[in-house]
């Protein structure tokens, strides 16, 4: 049985993502410090599985920390690093927390990975590295603009980063492109949960619906689409987690062509916030409460994928539709009010 470390294991993507790489025969180990997540969440991933995770509840910006991770576990397969943090609006707002957590916990997890000779890397990516496109949609050969957010800056440098340290020391890596990652395990032991005010699209809908919050804020409708607001490309999150036990697998096959390759992940069909609203209200039956401002900074006006590459050398084949992610989302909500103090969280949204 393989070994994976996942950092950020307790976030949203990451426990998903645990989920399915312990369905899949993978043995997993966490490090996630918590600064927003629960590690509560993994007795949810235990539930599921019948496996308990181990979280190594620690700050990878500390490297003697991140160390001692890989000196206690010496038969490492590999890596998938999620740990890092990804509102572009609080990134707009504070750069230099962005460039010092996501960076710096990167280049210490690769330190670790050279000195311990962990040759399989996985790397959390993000379609933010377009920017904005010049045409859609966008394939893995279309060429980065500047990024519009500090965030989307990390994403772009870490990929940089990535690339350089598998070639020094001749590991193999895999960055993976997440489009808009949505919805929730279909158990509902699994979902999204932002600490405080949630910065994604989908929470600040279903915390509205359920009333956690008066009012959502649609961030412009004068963008040159077909209804004024953004155009996204949505990914149910067990798509998402999917492809990175597919990407493992890929690369303990040794079917990698290159040291370092890229996939996007995205289900190649482009929404509107709009239309998103309107799918969430058809699949919960809740008439969402919502008023249009302004837009905000650091937003791409329109980007959803062309996922041609993951289909034919993955395997991957996503599963989930629109509905399905809003119906999975509404559910996890649903049972999050059932015991708002399940993951020592309550009222999140009115932080």
């Amino acid at each position: 049985m393989k070994k994976i470390l996942v950092t950020g294991g307790c976030g949203y993507i990451g426990a998903h993502t645990i989920v399915d790489l312990i369905e899949n025969g993978y043995e997993v180990i966490s490090a996630d410090n918590n600064s927003r997540s629960s590690e509560r969440i993994l007795e949810s991933v235990e539930k599921i599985t019948g496996k308990k995770v181990k979280n190594y509840k620690v700050d990878l910006c500390s490297y003697d920390d991140t160390f001692a991770i890989f000196q206690e576990n010496t038969d490492l397969s590999g890596i998938i690093h999620f740990a890092a943090y990804k509102s572009v609006g609080e990134s707009v707002e504070k750069p230099l927390l962005y460039y010092e957590n996501n960076l710096n916990s990167l280049i210490n997890i690769l330190k670790c990975a050279e000195e311990f000779a962990v040759d399989n890397f996985v790397f959390s990516s993000s379609c933010t590295v377009y920017g904005n496109p010049d045409a859609i949609p966008v394939t893995e050969q279309t060429p980065t603009k500047p990024a519009e957010s500090p965030y989307g800056a990390t994403k772009q440098m870490g990929e940089q980063i990535v690339r350089d340290a598998v070639y020094n020391h001749k590991g193999k890596a895999i960055l993976l492109r997440y489009f808009n990652p949505v919805g929730a395990h279909p158990s509902a032991l699994l979902g999204e949960l932002p600490i405080g005010k949630p910065q994604n699209l989908v929470p600040a809908i279903t915390q509205t619906a359920i009333g956690k919050l008066p009012q959502m804020l649609v961030h412009g409708n004068d963008y040159p689409t077909r209804d004024g607001s953004c155009v996204r490309d949505y990914i149910h999150v067990c798509d998402i987690a999917h492809a990175h036990t597919l990407a493992f697998d890929y690369l303990l096959q040794e079917k990698n062509q290159q040291n370092c390759e890229v996939f996007n992940l995205g289900t190649g069909n482009g929404y509107t916030v709009l239309e998103l609203i309107n799918e969430f209200e058809k699949a919960s039956g809740v008439t969402l409460n919502y008023r249009v401002g302004a837009r905000r900074p650091g937003d791409v006006v329109a980007i959803y994928a062309n996922n041609d590459r993951a289909r034919q050398l993955l395997g991957w084949d996503p599963k989930y539709n629109l509905h399905e992610m809003m119906a999975t989302a509404w559910k996890w909500e649903l049972r999050l009010k059932e015991d708002e103090n399940i993951f020592n969280t309550p009222n999140a949204g009115l932080n």
